[in-house]
């Protein structure tokens, strides 16, 4: 369970949001929306203590992130998989390597092993067998589920992604939003989505959090959403022009 208290940051004199508080149970899938520039993005690099705040608290499976030792974080990112926006391959190395990388810099895995379990993530995306293309041979699409694949591979407890649907056609979209519900219910994992897509967020989430104006604006299941009167958020969802 990630638990978020009372966290607010500012960029020297410009502030970020303030006072930013909700809890992300097991196994959920959340949305955080909003207008660019309103600090989703920061928000998630606050999920595994790549930015501190001002003040506030993370709470990680009841430990406080923010107090953590090196090695006590080091362990602690172990539990996060990141998808991020441009996918953010090596080039320089294969498909296989990209995915192999976290196994040979965390786990002492032999080869076999290393191998058998970039096959097995590479089949959950539904690329199996592309384990020797150069990443510069891949479409946008397929470097996405090859980031998804490598953010999996150590079998994360939380997964994040910033913007996965981001520069891609309806239809790969639509394929990313589908894995995205698949891996949330084959690996029972917890899932963080930074998004600005409206049919995403009816696809693929339960819980949804909208920051606007330096705050946590709204927050609420998807249902209460669609129900929701909140003008800003009503007028985020009317500028988005997806209908829900």
């Amino acid at each position: 369970m990630i638990e978020v208290k009372n966290l607010t940051k500012s960029f020297g004199d410009h502030l970020i949001w303030e006072d930013v508080t909700f809890d992300i149970s097991d196994g959920e899938t959340l949305a955080i929306i909003g207008k660019s520039g309103c600090g989703k993005s920061v928000f998630l690099k606050h999920l595994n203590a790549l930015l501190y705040p001002d003040s506030g608290k993370i709470y990680i499976d009841g430990k406080d992130l923010f107090n953590l030792t090196y090695a006590e974080l080091r362990l602690m990112r172990q539990n996060f998989g990141i998808l991020f926006q441009g996918g953010a391959l090596f080039d320089s190395i294969n498909t296989f390597e990209n995915i192999a990388f976290p196994l040979r810099y965390f786990t002492n895995k032999n080869e076999e092993e290393i191998r058998a379990e970039v096959d097995e993530a590479l089949e959950l995306v539904n690329l199996k067998g592309i384990g020797e293309k150069g990443t510069s041979e891949l479409s946008g699409g397929m470097r996405k589920r090859v980031g998804l694949a490598r953010a999996i591979i150590l079998k994360p407890q939380y997964l994040l992604y910033d913007e996965p649907t981001s520069g891609l056609d309806p239809k790969t979209s639509e394929e990313i939003n589908e894995l995205i519900v698949h891996m949330a219910d084959k690996l029972d994992i917890t899932s963080i989505v930074i998004t600005h897509d409206m049919h995403s967020v009816l696809s693929i989430a339960e819980k949804v959090a909208f920051l606007d104006e330096q705050k946590l604006s709204w927050y609420g299941t998807v249902q209460e959403m669609k129900e929701s009167e909140h003008p800003p958020l009503v007028d985020f969802i009317t500028a988005s022009e997806y209908q829900i």
